[in-house]
């Protein structure tokens, strides 16, 4: 098979034309968020760029000492953008947030790296795109899960103090929302497997087939990580709602959200 074809820098900056298209149509449907638009897809361009430059660096000068300062940046920037996206956490419901994404996201990303793919943890080939692929995806499961819970309970708040006041226990009022939010957050992830090699070819896999790769070594790379996707989501959501969520009430069983 032959090696991916390169892009050239015209040919690149062509893209930014479907850009356009995309303004014109939340203009014509009045939607204000062109701004965002714009800020998205600058910062997407500027932060991307900047992470091929560390990754080419890292490639060319692989250290453990940097794969793992990589690695450690990349779960600090997860927690924080899920952190940021979630203010109404109390202290200790962050904490248990934080613990819970860097605990099962690391934990994931190493049994991967050395029990599936048989390399190295420090091997930053292998570490990196896995664990951006793992913490991304972790990112997006816990920030849903976390604004369904909290949505849940506002919506309900009535019927949950009601409860709360005729003698029902905090665990036994709250826990239905704890597994409606998992459940929601685990829906894009099983989405997607569901349409995967039907509907569409996953990014990694494209990828690899892209650079020569085999077909059915691609497949075999793309049906772990989705697996593991989907472990890392579930597991990350799940300790951050089930710890967190009994953050929510004190000894005297007075729930305050």
């Amino acid at each position: 098979m032959n090696g991916v074809a390169q892009i050239q820098l015209g040919s690149f900056l062509l893209v930014y034309v479907l850009l356009l298209v995309v303004l014109a149509v939340m203009k014509k449907c009045r939607i204000n968020q062109t701004k965002l638009l714009v800020l998205a897809s600058a910062r997407m361009t500027l932060q991307l760029i900047a992470a091929g430059y560390a990754l080419t660096f890292l490639f060319e000068h692989p250290h453990p000492l940097l794969t793992m300062g990589y690695l450690l940046i990349l779960v600090f920037f997860t927690i924080y953008l899920v952190l940021s996206r979630n203010k109404r956490l109390n202290p200790r419901f962050r904490v248990i947030v934080s613990v819970s994404i860097a605990s099962c996201g690391l934990g994931i990303i190493i049994f991967f790296v050395t029990c599936i793919v048989g390399q190295s943890v420090f091997d930053p080939q292998y570490l990196i795109p896995i664990s951006g692929m793992l913490m991304g995806n972790a990112l997006t499961g816990v920030s849903l899960g976390l604004k369904s819970f909290w949505n849940g309970l506002e919506g309900q708040r009535a019927r949950v103090e009601a409860l709360l006041n005729i003698g029902a226990t905090p665990e036994k009022v709250l826990f239905p929302f704890v597994c409606q939010a998992l459940e929601t957050a685990l829906v894009p992830t099983l989405n997607s497997m569901l349409g995967m090699g039907i509907v569409v070819l996953p990014g990694m896999m494209t990828g690899q087939i892209l650079s020569g790769t085999a077909p059915t070594t691609a497949i075999l790379y793309q049906i772990t990580i989705m697996v593991a996707i989907c472990a890392c989501v579930c597991l990350c959501c799940f300790c951050s709602l089930y710890f967190g969520y009994r953050t929510l009430w004190n000894a005297q069983k007075q729930v305050a959200f």
